[in-house]
């Protein structure tokens, strides 16, 4: 990681004796940690906070370990490493299956934890790098915002989508929908593309299902869902949404 600025470590414990044990070693180390006890308020430390590594337990109260790494996936790609009392085969696949980059029973040695968190940011600092190379830099953001505050607003990290400054409540497949599209604003995804993300392999070829769905959205999204300015399709190809607004400085 950078050398001018702190490594943000994000740990999400239940455990208090645990939770402070972890503090107090990564803090005596020099990392800026926030430690929360749900994941509820990990989601909302995580929009927050930006954090460079998440230590996730999965059994926490308000919100499951699992549910926390689904939510934060749909928008971060920070490594997670999975804390765990759990040790059986099931929770592990689950728990990688869903995002995470590593897994470490409890007990474990402190040395062994810090070795893990070191190549899981080493590894972080190369994929960015070449996603940068890529890219020009762009950074991941936690929301999608297009038209300024009376636009389009998808919140990542809380699941809430506005449209003309107003909530507006998606069914879960619209959402997923809409957010397969806006974490690739300004690129246009095919009918398949789209359909495979969303759907799954099944309905690679429904067209007439997708165009179903986009309808609905623009009703709910967009002021004039004849002449939609979100949600625009290319015609034969597929669908795509512009690119959001660059951060006023």
């Amino acid at each position: 990681m950078s050398t001018d600025k702190k490594v943000r470590i994000l740990c999400v414990e239940d455990d208090p004796q645990m939770r402070n044990f972890l503090l107090a070693q990564l803090k005596a180390r020099d990392f800026h940690v926030q430690a929360v006890r749900d994941g509820a308020q990990a989601i909302d430390m995580a929009a927050m906070f930006q954090p460079h590594l998440v230590l996730l337990d999965l059994s926490l109260p308000s919100l499951d370990g699992l549910t926390f790494l689904r939510r934060l996936r749909e928008w971060s790609s920070a490594p997670v490493i999975v804390l765990s009392a759990h040790d059986e085969e099931p929770v592990k696949i689950k728990a990688l299956d869903l995002g995470a980059d590593d897994y470490l029973t409890k007990p474990f040695s402190l040395n062994e934890l810090l070795a893990r968190v070191r190549v899981a940011l080493r590894r972080a600092e190369e994929t960015a790098r070449l996603r940068n190379s890529v890219n020009g830099g762009e950074q991941q953001r936690p929301t999608y915002r297009c038209g300024g505050d009376n636009g389009l607003q998808v919140d990542f990290a809380h699941r809430t989508v506005r449209s003309s400054g107003h909530e507006v409540h998606l069914t879960p497949t619209e959402y997923d929908l809409l957010c397969e599209l806006t974490r690739n604003a300004g690129k246009v995804l095919t009918h398949r593309e789209i359909l495979q993300r969303v759907w799954g392999p099944d309905y690679s070829g429904e067209n007439t299902y997708l165009r179903t769905f986009i309808r609905h959205l623009r009703r709910k999204l967009e002021p004039d869902p004849a002449q939609p300015r979100f949600l625009l399709n290319e015609p034969g190809v597929g669908y795509m949404v512009p690119p959001a607004d660059l951060p006023v400085m």
